[in-house]
Parts: C-alpha cells; structure tokens; sequence
C-alpha cells in the first residue's frame, strides 16, 4: 500500500474516484463496495487504481470522432484488467501525468 488509510478510507477514495471517472454512470453498486474492499486486501495501492482510471479514461474519450459511441461505465470491475495492466507497466510516472492533462483537455468539466 502506498499510503496508510484505512480500509474504510480506501473505499471511499476508490468509489468516489470511480465516480468522478469520465465515461462511468456515476452511481455506486454493492458489488463496486465489495470490489473495492478486495483491491485493499490485495494491497493494490491508490496510486495504481488512480492511474488506471486515467488510462482508461483517455483510451475511451481519446478515438476517432466519427466512432460509435461507447455505453457508460457501470461497474468498478470494468477497470479489472486495467489495474492489472498499470500493475505491470514499466513506465516513467510523467506519462500518466500527461493523460491526466489529455483528460482535462477533452472532458467537459476538466
């Protein structure tokens, strides 16, 4: 864990970020609760989820603009296989940096 709260903390850092996330519905079920809670007992840090939120964010918001539009997020699980990729990614932490100011650029209320 890269900082020290608690797990109830943690969930609701997580949930709220998840909220917030552009192309997610906003509204929090119980499995994204239970969901969270299993990320804080794997120890995956907030930096890790934080990062997978923006990657995915941008890969969403960040396509041709003639492509069909995609559905709203509607679970925290959708981020899964992403948190599993920024968990093995090498990369200098300047890039996530930079897509969260790709974020701002493109979303309405960034």
């Amino acid at each position: 864990m890269d900082d020290d709260r608690s797990q109830q903390e943690f969930i609701r850092w997580v949930l709220e970020a998840y909220r917030k996330t552009p192309g997610t519905m906003g509204t929090v079920r119980r499995t994204d609760r239970v969901l969270a809670a299993q990320l804080y007992h794997r120890g995956i840090p907030v930096s890790v989820i934080e990062n997978a939120f923006v990657l995915a964010a941008t890969r969403r918001l960040m396509r041709p603009a003639n492509a069909t539009p995609l559905s709203p997020i509607r679970s925290l699980a959708y981020f899964l296989p992403v948190i599993e990729e920024v968990l093995d990614l090498r990369v200098n932490p300047d890039y996530f940096q930079y897509l969260r100011q790709k974020l701002q650029q493109i979303t309405p209320n960034g």
